[in-house]
């Protein structure tokens, strides 16, 4: 019996261990995108696993990925994040122009899959980071990623997918300071449908600080072009929303992913809005996993 119960302990002692040597052994390295913005990219988890590149939203950085990162079943994964142009540690050109063309986001990530030598990377993206996958597949085709997942992922940015709030909007890209910052932070917590720990909203709105004035006035001009992307997509496709999106219309958006593309796999997050991976991570990792775990069984 006493056997038993060391035999018992031993294994969560191990993955705590793993765990921690994991998270010590962070890589930090930088991209150079096409049109010359240099990307800040992070690793942990296993270098010799299966490679997740994760792409968060706007105003965010690879620190919304934390929950993802930390978790132990999936540290056994080759965990890629970056921070997109003009967010977090990445170089924040002062021109519109660099921010206008959906094209450079995709080819950003292309960069990042082609600069961390990673082999057929499930890509997981976030708002904002949906419509970076899809300028990807538009421009390069799903040969070189094994899936993908949108996390209340933007499919376009069209009134019937994306809720009106023009005033936070009109805050967030004025001129004036403090208008500015609260508007990022009523923006913020439209995110979400539970709110999270102060520690937690008070670091999100320090991403949104760092990011980039000019990017913010030139995403609302991106564009796609889902019979060039999702349409020819033969790989794995999941979308994930929170039933209580406020930032993006789940039904409305999954409706015109899978008008594009009917082989799409969809998943309600019953208790988050916008972000589910913070909302429900224990239920987001587990599902991701599992994804990953489908995709190795192939």
């Amino acid at each position: 019996m006493l056997l038993f119960i060391f035999r018992r302990a031993v294994v969560p002692l191990f993955l705590l261990l793993f765990s921690t040597t994991l998270l010590a052994q962070v890589k930090h390295y930088t991209v150079t995108a096409p049109d010359g913005v240099t990307l800040a990219v992070q690793e942990s988890g296993n270098p010799d696993g299966r490679p997740v590149i994760f792409i968060h939203g706007l105003l965010g950085s690879h620190l919304n990925w934390e929950k993802q990162i930390e978790d132990a079943q999936l540290q056994r994964y080759r965990l890629i994040t970056f921070d997109l142009r003009g967010h977090g540690l990445s170089a924040k050109p002062e021109q519109e122009s660099a921010y206008r063309d959906g094209a450079r986001w995709g080819a950003d990530l292309a960069a990042v899959i082609e600069g961390s030598h990673a082999d057929k990377p499930l890509l997981v993206g976030w708002s904002l980071g949906g419509v970076v996958i899809t300028r990807y597949l538009e421009a390069n085709g799903d040969a070189r990623i094994s899936g993908a997942v949108y996390v209340d992922g933007v499919v376009e940015l069209t009134p019937d997918q994306i809720p009106a709030h023009p005033d936070v909007y009109q805050d967030m890209t004025a001129g004036d300071l403090k208008t500015h910052l609260e508007g990022e932070r009523a923006f913020l917590r439209l995110c979400f449908y539970q709110q999270p720990d102060n520690d937690t909203f008070q670091r999100l709105l320090a991403n949104a600080a760092l990011a980039a004035w000019p990017m913010q006035r030139a995403v609302p001009s991106l564009r796609v072009s889902l019979e060039k992307s999702l349409t020819p997509a033969r790989v794995p496709l999941l979308f994930i929303y929170g039933k209580h999106d406020a930032l993006v219309n789940p039904q409305a958006s999954l409706a015109r992913a899978k008008q594009a593309n009917p082989r799409i796999q969809s998943m309600i997050f019953d208790n988050s809005g916008h972000a589910p991976f913070i909302e429900e991570s224990d239920r987001f990792n587990r599902e991701l996993n599992e994804f990953i775990e489908r995709l190795q069984a192939k």
